[in-house]
């Protein structure tokens, strides 16, 4: 019985995870208690979509606790955070999503150094093309991309451009607006290179978006 309740308890990630892949948003009552309630079905650390889709309905807990300024909350679940994450590395090494997630742990500590970097590099080569993936990645890595190593930032320049050439011109259109004039300074050539079509669409989403 214990086993069927755990797979059917993982069953039910996965289609939560689908639905947070689409950037579907739940409440935070309804986030915090299925954290909690997590632990209860003893989920295995190598069920990598159950423990994504915990990942992904901690990430706007912990952001909403850092913008909220509330210290003890963000430690809190930022150890949450790096501590599954760690795990689910141990079950495969080559997930994309979990480096990148150590990436953003790192940076909301403050931290930009070679180490945390070589978290965002592993990243990128372990999932150079998704989308899914690769539109959380520039939400993170375009705010540090000027002190960002060499093969990194072109890494990321070379994503925000393939993103809006491939239709997806929200995230880069959002990150672009955010961004400081010496770091649109690096993203507008790569804007310039796209074909009309591409760049029509990008201004259309920057009007949109800054409207």
């Amino acid at each position: 019985m214990s086993n069927v309740a755990r797979g059917q308890a993982s069953d039910d990630f996965r289609d939560i995870e689908s639905r947070l892949l689409r950037f579907e948003a739940f409440s935070r009552t309804w986030s915090i208690a299925t954290i909690e309630s997590a632990a209860e079905w003893d989920l295995d650390v190598c069920d990598n979509h159950a423990q994504r889709a915990l990942m992904l309905i901690e990430i706007p807990l912990a952001d909403a606790a850092l913008q909220s300024g509330t210290v003890q909350e963000v430690d809190r679940r930022a150890r949450s955070l790096e501590t599954r994450a760690r795990q689910s590395l141990g079950c495969t090494p080559r997930d994309s999503f979990v480096w990148l997630l150590l990436f953003g742990i790192e940076t909301g500590h403050g931290v930009l150094d070679e180490r945390s970097f070589d978290l965002l590099a592993m990243s990128y080569e372990t999932s150079p093309k998704e989308a899914w993936i690769a539109i959380r990645r520039i939400i993170l890595a375009i705010p540090v991309i000027r002190v960002a190593p060499e093969p990194v930032r072109q890494r990321a320049l070379d994503e925000f451009q393939n993103l809006i050439r491939s239709g997806f011109v929200e995230a880069p259109a959002r990150s672009y607006l955010n961004a400081s004039p010496s770091t649109r300074s690096l993203l507008q050539p790569r804007i310039d290179q796209l074909d009309p079509r591409s760049r029509a669409h990008f201004s259309e989403a920057l009007q949109k978006l800054g409207s």
